[in-house]
Parts: C-alpha cells; structure tokens; sequence
C-alpha cells in the first residue's frame, strides 16, 4: 500500500509531528553549535576544568530527577554505566581537546564519521559483510574528510583532526559496549545518564587533581559573560534540553526518524563554523564538506534500521 500523501494526512496528525520534530531539529542545531562554543570558551590549558564546569551543573539536575530509578539500578548495572562512562569522558576529553586545535566546521564534520564507524565495526564484529552501496558510503565520506582536512592546500592533518577522528572511534567503541553491555540494556535511560555523566565528571575531577593545570574555580573566575553564556549553552541546551527532548520524542515517533533529525548535526556543525567563526575551508574543503555529508546520509540508509 502506498504511503499518504501529505495532502491526505489529517492536519492534526501533521501539526503533531511538526511539534515532535521542531525540539527534536533543536537539538541537532544546538549540537551543531557545540563546537564553536566550546572552542569559545576553552584552551589547551583549561580543557579539563571546563569540562568539571560544564557536567557539575548538570548532574545534580539529573539526579534529582531521576532518583528512584538510581536506587533500583542493580550493582551490574551500576558497574556496566561506570565503565560506559569511563568510555564517554574520553570521548569528551578526545572532542574538547580537538576542538582547541581545529575548526569548529571541521569538528562536527569529522565526528559524524562515527555514523559510518559504527555500521563497520558492528559488521566485524559479527562477521557480516556490509553492502557494497553501504562501503561506497563510507569511501566518500573518508575522502571528503581528507578533502576537508585539506582545504588550505595538501598538508598533514592537524592535531585537532586528529584528535576528532580518534573522538568519532570512541563514539563508536561506546556505541558497541553499550549495546553489547547485557547489564545495562534493560536499564533505565535516565539512570544510566546519570551513572555515565557523573562517572566522567569524577574523571575529570581527578585529572584535575593531579594535572597540575587550573582548577576549575580558577577557570571560573576568569570567565567574562561570553564564556558563561556559552558554559551554560552546553549545560542546558547541549545537555540538559538534549537529553530530555530524546527521551521525549522516541516515545511519540520512530527511532528512525529521531536518529534521521539528530543527524543534521554536522550540517550545522558547518553552518555554525562558517557563518559566526568565519572558517574558510576553501574549495576543496567546501567540495569535502559535501561528500562527508552525502557520504553519511548515504551510509545511514545504507546501514539499514538497526544503524538508525
């Protein structure tokens, strides 16, 4: 049978979905915008302590919201969350400390490679052979990246490249222990947030300690009303907005169409780069930008559902 038209679809059912999708779109561009901020308000020197700042305000939000489902997690599942979240600070610490040292454009296009990562390392590890359509993808993504990298004429990738592309192998490595973690497949979203975030804050706390880099009270304090309006954008809208609009939106649509909106992100990701941070990728970054997102939408249906 073929699907309805919009014409034939009820207006309300419409304007049901328009309102299930706007947050949703929301959080892509604020994701999107991540990176430019937290370049705004970071340096080599104060990556660790931004990050304290940054989840210290939304832990303990997070845990006063879901308190009940914290004292029914079992100790499996408290041990399958902390190593998760062991995994998710270096992600944070790969993405921030990557940023300092790249674009903010390159940033958010390099680590949607992760939704071509993901699919190849789920198919090596279960010994299946992804399509050919699916591994064209992932070529065009790969040479838009290199392409990217290279606006500026053919040289070695930058640290902060670098560092982004090992991000978006630590996204995927927690994407497969997450779903491969039996302890916490039956735990509450909500609840293995919590355990995660605050056993990368705790992370962070302790190299912190003994990093011998500033403090982040020190880092505070230095802040004018740029950094911390940006310090809260990552909080709130980044974080906090984030988490709760996904928990709110998969209930009243598809998982695909959830993961379809969420991967705009690097789209925006770009918008925000050359728009507000003036990046100048050139043509051949421009050409790169291109292939990477053609790349990954391609792979994403390529993929098939389980990768949505």
């Amino acid at each position: 049978m073929a699907a309805p038209s919009a014409l034939t679809v009820p207006l309300g059912t419409r304007r049901r979905a328009w309102l299930t999708d706007l947050p949703l779109l929301f959080v892509a561009v604020f994701w999107g915008g991540s990176y430019l901020a937290a370049k705004g308000i970071t340096t080599s020197h104060t990556v660790v302590a931004v990050l304290v700042l940054r989840f210290a305000l939304v832990v303990p939000v997070l845990v006063a919201a879901g308190w009940r489902g914290l004292r029914a997690l079992t100790a499996a599942q408290w041990r399958g969350a902390a190593l998760l979240g062991l995994i998710l600070a270096g992600i944070f610490l790969l993405e921030t400390y990557g940023v300092v040292h790249t674009s903010a454009t390159n940033a958010g296009l390099i680590i949607s490679l992760t939704m071509i990562f993901t699919p190849l390392a789920e198919a090596a590890v279960t010994r299946t052979a992804p399509s050919r359509g699916f591994l064209s993808a992932a070529a065009l993504s790969v040479g838009g990246v290199v392409l990217l990298t290279q606006g500026a004429g053919f040289t070695a990738p930058s640290l902060g490249d670098l560092l982004i592309l090992l991000a978006a192998l630590a996204r995927t490595v927690h994407v497969l222990a997450m779903a491969r973690t039996k302890a916490v497949r039956s735990a509450d979203p909500l609840s293995l947030t919590t355990v995660q975030l605050g056993t990368a804050v705790l992370v962070f706390a302790a190299l912190c300690a003994v990093g011998g880099g500033p403090t982040p009270w020190a880092a505070a304090l230095d802040f004018g009303p740029g950094e911390w309006a940006g310090l809260v954008f990552l909080s709130v809208f980044c974080t906090l907005f984030a988490f709760f609009v996904q928990m709110w939106a998969v209930r009243r649509t598809s998982a695909s169409r959830v993961s379809l909106l969420l991967g705009t992100e690097p789209l925006w990701a770009a918008v925000a780069g050359i728009a507000l941070a003036g990046d100048r990728p050139g043509l051949l970054g421009l050409a790169g930008a291109v292939l990477v997102l053609a790349g990954t939408a391609w792979g994403r249906r390529g993929a098939g559902p389980a990768a949505q």
